[in-house]
């Protein structure tokens, strides 16, 4: 399984099985917001669709601290299908608590999640102290 960090943060690669205690997700803690992509298939147009409202909304992304992983081979049964556990087509927006904030079987607008985002008292903070 491939595991894309896309917009400039991190790139690696995961594969194989995961003790029952481990979560994939836990190294992003504090430090960044996934948002993982899941499909049958990259050729699935929701997929597809998905991922250009993400290239589209790049800079905006990034400012929110976000990372984009995606999977989009069910057969592989990776780290991130055995946490998460989706059906299809999923997409999921985590917090930087660990906290699952969306959790859709359809494409999600890019600005329908920065919105969320900001709305969060973590985010508000992290603009305060920019200003600061």
């Amino acid at each position: 399984m491939r595991l894309a960090f896309v917009l400039g943060f991190i790139a690696a690669v995961a594969a194989g099985p995961i003790a029952a205690d481990e979560n994939p997700l836990d190294a992003y803690l504090w430090e960044a917001r996934p948002v993982v992509v899941f499909a049958d298939n990259p050729k699935d147009p929701r997929y597809i669709s998905q991922m250009a409202d993400f290239d589209r909304r790049a800079a905006d992304l990034q400012d929110r601290e976000m990372i984009l992983l995606t999977d989009t081979d069910p057969a592989a049964k990776g780290p991130l299908r055995q946490a998460l556990r989706p059906r299809g087509f999923t997409i999921v927006l985590i917090d930087k608590d660990g906290e699952i904030m969306v959790r859709a079987p359809h494409p999600t607008k890019a600005d329908a999640l920065t919105r969320l985002i900001d709305r969060t008292e973590l985010r508000q903070q992290e603009v305060r102290e920019r200003r600061g």
